[in-house]
């Protein structure tokens, strides 16, 4: 039986992660306030709002965990209060956007095989939980989503959901799962940008 020690901490880590990256891409947008928190509360909930609607689990997870709503309203007022001492928003939205993924991708994976899916399915899910909050993000602040660039993104999700699971099924410690699949989806985000590693690109034959 797959249990979920740790999972509301890393669920809330996330959360406040992925807003705090999108209030701080609203903010280098220069939204108002409101559409600072708006932003802030579509990237950190998009991925694991999709994710729900497509395993059947409703009301989503955001309307009945308090906890989630606190976690963005933190991630959103944090970011406020900082925005004046961040001289690089690109390192900074990229710190919060990486951590997030990394969290996200490992909730969204564990709920999948909790539900019972296969491990392609809940990697699948836990690809979608990552990913998509930012795909919102991006659209609405008017930027070219990640996930469609040739950065290695959705990538490093998808390795690091396949980790998690493997660790999880090899050991049976969710800990040191959670553990080996956040830390790989950070590092290999990381060290794509930092090498300036990418995915191959098709040309047109035209």
């Amino acid at each position: 039986m797959l249990q979920f020690d740790l999972f509301t901490t890393i669920d809330a880590i996330g959360t406040f992660a992925f807003a705090v990256s999108g209030a701080t891409a609203a903010i280098r947008s220069r939204y108002d306030i409101f559409g600072i928190l708006v932003l802030a509360f579509v990237t950190a909930i998009g991925g694991g709002t999709i994710r729900d609607l497509l395993i059947g689990n409703t009301p989503v997870n955001w309307l009945t965990d308090t906890i989630t709503i606190w976690s963005i309203l933190t991630g959103f007022i944090f970011a406020l209060i900082f925005r004046k001492r961040i001289g690089k928003w690109d390192g900074w939205l990229f710190f919060f956007d990486a951590a997030g993924l990394g969290l996200f991708t490992v909730t969204g994976t564990q709920i999948g095989l909790a539900s019972g899916m296969g491990v392609g399915i809940s990697v699948t899910l836990g690809t979608i939980t990552g990913c998509f909050g930012g795909v919102i993000r991006d659209v609405l602040a008017g930027i070219k989503p990640l996930i469609f660039r040739k950065e290695i993104y959705a990538s490093a999700a998808v390795i690091g959901g396949l980790l998690f699971a493997g660790t999880l099924h090899f050991t049976g410690s969710l800990f040191w799962a959670q553990i080996t699949g956040i830390i790989s989806t950070v590092l290999i985000r990381v060290i794509s940008v930092r090498f300036e590693l990418e995915l191959p690109k098709l040309k047109s034959s035209s």
